[in-house]
């Protein structure tokens, strides 16, 4: 299958978006907004973003568009359309291109997303870059630097769950750890968060950021942009109950900076609590409470755990390092 065939296989039948009035089929995509635009990049690469020894073809696609799907939701936008940039190598068949596309397919589907365009190169290994666009009422975009002093720190879902599916797909015997396919649909599958992300357009002010590196670092960059200091408490972080049967050292790990999670984590004024707790039942999502906002002269986070107060640091896997 050539350039061309390929792009015609993936080629919609339809488009979902009636804001798009040209997809596919020339020089560049046409679509018309009246509403603010959002857009955001990821790229991912074979063997530092993912493997084939522990995600299937189709895992890879729906995952990575997840991802980029996830940060429309951190920035509170309704994600739309979808463009696609891959290098493929010759040690790839083609039918594993087309599952990638499939799971991507897949997802988007979910979001009545459409895939406007993008390019198809061959190259030495498989690298997919993906650009998502999307809109946000006008000046309702999700910022980090809105944190604020006697703000609440919440954060959806559980932690930790996808590096710990991560590790059962290392494990020949994962079947007998309690819940092993709930985790690995965790790292495979992920949920962003986007309904309930667009049900805080509600609120006047609310800082927002995906946990894609882990909530050290997520709750680190909310601080350093709005200039305050965030406590955590470690009794709070929200952990899936099967998560307790792997050693202590590593529930740690995972839930402050396993990240690929894709949940949200964010800061509100006190006095709007109930109302993202009415958002969260309305979403069916799980939110807790998981710390505070104060003054600092330097921006940093803190964890308190056995009533001992300690500096939370970024860490994790750097680019370019």
């Amino acid at each position: 299958m050539d350039e061309f065939s390929f792009i015609d296989s993936i080629k919609q039948s339809y488009y979902k978006q009636a804001a798009l009035k040209r997809g596919i089929g020339d020089d560049a995509a046409v679509f018309h907004i009246d509403e603010d635009i959002v857009a955001a990049t990821d790229t991912f690469v074979e063997d530092i973003h993912f493997s084939r020894s522990t995600m299937q073809p189709f895992h890879i696609g729906y995952r990575a568009l997840a991802a980029n799907i996830s940060d429309m939701a951190a920035m509170g936008a309704r994600p739309m359309f979808y463009l696609v940039s891959i290098v493929i190598p010759t040690k790839w068949p083609m039918e594993e291109i087309s599952a990638i596309f499939s799971g991507m397919d897949a997802i988007a589907s979910q979001y009545q997303m459409d895939l406007i365009g993008g390019d198809t190169v061959s190259g030495k290994e498989l690298a997919i870059s993906i650009t998502v666009i999307g809109s946000v009422p006008d000046n309702r975009a999700r910022y980090r630097h809105d944190a604020k002093s006697g703000d609440i720190v919440f954060v959806t879902g559980t932690l930790g769950d996808s590096q710990a599916g991560l590790y059962l797909l290392s494990k020949e015997n994962a079947s007998v750890f309690k819940d092993a396919d709930y985790f690995i649909l965790r790292h495979r599958m992920p949920a962003p968060r986007v309904e309930f992300s667009l049900g805080l357009q509600k609120l006047n002010r609310v800082s927002l950021n995906d946990v894609s590196d882990g909530i050290a670092n997520e709750a680190n960059e909310i601080a350093e942009a709005s200039s305050k200091a965030i406590v955590l408490y470690d009794d709070l972080i929200p952990i899936h109950s099967s998560l307790q049967q792997f050693p202590k050292e590593h529930q740690f790990q995972w839930k402050y900076f396993g990240g690929e999670d894709f949940e949200l984590i964010g800061t509100v004024p006190e006095k709007d609590w109930p109302l993202v707790q009415e958002i969260a039942d309305n979403t069916k999502t799980k939110v807790t409470k998981i710390g505070m906002v104060f003054e600092s002269e330097e921006p940093r986070v803190y964890y308190i755990k056995n009533n001992k107060k300690q500096k939370l640091y970024k860490h994790g896997y750097k680019h370019l390092k």
